[in-house]
């Protein structure tokens, strides 16, 4: 029987078939998925690679609590680990499981043991290694260290004489794993290894933030609360709470102060980075995105560019979780000479992937400088043309204040029949436009080359149309030919994106504007006419866009497209007619927020 039996485990908060053999089930799935490559052992449960670099004479093994996958058994293979030891979750695993690991492994040249500055693992691999040496396996020890948060706290209350570090062992494991891989398969010997891998450890510092805890196994709520302006700054892997909670400043700020933070604590360790500069881990701690670290990745890299410390190499994702803690981990490792190119060798795992070499980033402003803003090209405004007077840019002025105060709003109703992106996806035409002039042949131009997604191309051959339309002059004049342009408008709509009247669409408010323009009607008609048709959504199950997957469940909430349509179209008779029947008008950004009702 497998060793990770969980007290009053529950299941209905995570998507694990049984919660009490959770940690076995996971390790016989890594094996059938890269049958090739990992083999596992259920009693005493660990993981071992089933192929191994033929120059390596001495083995690898690390471990630890369950939760911080993929490491470590997602890094089984050649330039990473020969075994790995999963204990219960955030539970180191007991000795047993750790001298059958290495037990089973280990290379003529003996096993180094990789352990992370946990009491329980500490002990645990101790007790392991003096079996070992029992029994002839020479051994060696690495002691990982590398929280910077946990810097100068007291030490577990071990008896120690205040000479065994204090530092948690996090994410930094996984750099300090990758070297020692790598030197392992060019065939370095124990004593080598050992001593490459405790520099290494000594030279790395990490610091961890979440702006939530992971969800407990045991209870399936948050292990800790934080507010939404609350922030845990230094958290532990296993899920322990920093020794404050803090207010949660821009990222850019909090990013900045660990970089720093992370700096000094190098320095103080005699770690100074000099011209081998570092390598970076940008870590997930389980929820966050791939997007957040990359962008992430990102600012740290400019603010060491600023400082003048050189990335030589990096790795993002999420490689040291825990759980599903909403948070990341930064870490840095001051090279010495060499270890970059241990960082860079090939590997053959699960999840530990090679570094890349330095190279220089390609990032380029634009395609090709003659498309830039300003410049002429066509893509800067409409295929119409340019605006007849001052009146299109009015329109899109007053228009992007209606969205803007009404973001939120059109944030909320796109959740409730989509994926919630339609406020930033009008937010940043309306952007764009200002950026290209604020006119409304900009925000025409803008809305088709610059927003993706349905909305931002459909209604920019909406604007399209206007364009050559909204002027100022007589009120009577001007409707019949704005009348013709949203007709065309919707008319472009149908034929690229195949949407009805009746569909759930912005349609729906923009085709009843342009009903009561061709009937001769005025603006201020049409825009109550769109008014009308943008209320009247809530009532229709969506037949076109995400909405049509969620059938009636969106009812009674306006589409977020109609109601922005109809807020134009308020706009357009505020802005061309003027009269004090357009000032009556409700505000363009109540229309556009969903709140006017019939």
């Amino acid at each position: 029987m497998a060793d990770d039996v969980h007290p009053s485990p529950r299941t209905d908060t995570h998507f694990l078939p049984d919660a009490a053999s959770a940690v076995a089930d996971a390790a016989r799935g890594l094996a059938m998925a890269h049958p090739a490559d990992v083999g596992v052992v259920l009693d005493p449960l660990h993981l071992y690679a089933r192929r191994k670099a033929p120059g390596r004479q001495v083995a690898i093994v690390s471990g630890g609590g369950a939760g911080h996958e993929p490491m470590h058994a997602g890094f089984l293979g050649p330039g990473g680990l020969d075994a790995a030891c999963p204990g219960l979750v955030f539970t180191s695993p007991h000795h047993r499981q750790v001298h059958a690991a290495a037990r089973g492994v280990a290379g003529p040249g003996g096993v180094l043991l990789v352990v992370k500055n946990y009491t329980g693992d500490v002990i645990c691999f101790a007790i392991a290694a003096e079996r070992l040496r029992a029994e002839g396996v020479p051994v060696e020890t690495v002691l990982v260290d590398d929280d910077l948060a946990t810097e100068g706290t007291p030490s577990d209350g071990d008896d120690d004489g205040g000479t065994a570090s204090q530092r948690r062992g996090t994410a930094a494991t996984v750099l300090v794993e990758k070297v020692l891989g790598a030197a392992a398969d060019r065939g370095d010997d124990l004593a080598s290894l050992a001593a490459l891998g405790r520099d290494a450890a000594a030279r790395a510092r990490s610091l961890a933030v979440a702006s939530r805890a992971q969800t407990s196994l045991a209870t399936g709520q948050p292990a800790f609360e934080l507010g939404l302006d609350e922030l845990e700054r230094g958290v532990g892997i296993h899920g322990e709470r920093a020794a404050s909670t803090t207010s949660r400043p821009p990222t850019r700020e909090l990013v900045a102060g660990m970089v720093s933070e992370l700096l000094t604590g190098l320095e103080a360790a005699g770690a100074g980075v000099d011209d081998e500069g570092v390598a970076l881990l940008v870590n997930g701690l389980g929820g966050a995105t791939s997007l957040e670290l990359h962008a992430l990745r990102a600012l740290v890299g400019d603010l060491l560019a600023e400082r003048g410390v050189r990335v030589a190499t990096s790795l993002v994702g999420t490689f040291t979780a825990a759980l599903d803690m909403r948070g990341f981990s930064l870490t840095l490792l001051a090279l010495r000479p060499g270890w970059a190119e241990l960082l860079a060798a090939p590997t053959a795992t699960p999840s530990l992937p090679a570094l890349p070499r330095e190279e220089a980033p390609q990032v380029a402003e634009r395609l090709d400088d003659a498309s830039a803003p300003g410049s002429g090209d066509s893509s800067t405004g409409s295929p119409h043309g340019q605006d007849r007077d001052d009146a299109g840019a009015a329109v899109v002025a007053a228009w992007a204040q209606a969205l803007g105060e009404a973001h939120d709003d059109l944030t909320r109703l796109d959740q409730l029949a989509g994926d919630g992106d339609f406020g930033d996806n009008v937010a940043s035409g309306l952007t764009h436009a200002q950026r290209r002039g604020g006119t409304l042949s900009a925000a025409a131009g803008a809305f088709l080359d610059e927003v993706g997604g349905s909305s931002g191309p459909l209604l920019g051959l909406l604007l399209t149309e206007l364009v050559p339309a909204v002027r100022r002059g007589d009120p009577s004049e001007v409707g019949p030919d704005v009348g013709a342009a949203l007709r065309s408008g919707a008319q472009a709509v149908t034929r690229v994106g195949g949407a009805q009247v009746g569909d759930r669409t912005f349609l729906d408010a923009l085709v009843p504007a342009a009903d009561a323009l061709d009937a001769g009607a005025s603006l201020v008609d049409a825009a109550r006419a769109a008014i009308e048709g943008a209320v009247g959504t809530a009532q229709l199950v969506g037949r076109r866009g995400r909405s049509r997957y969620l059938g009636d469940r969106a009812l009674g909430a306006p589409d977020p497209g109609a109601a922005a349509v109809a807020a134009l179209v308020v706009v357009l008779a505020q802005v061309l007619d003027g009269s004090p029947q357009a000032r009556a008008l409700p505000s363009p950004a109540a229309v556009a927020s969903g709140t006017i009702r019939e």
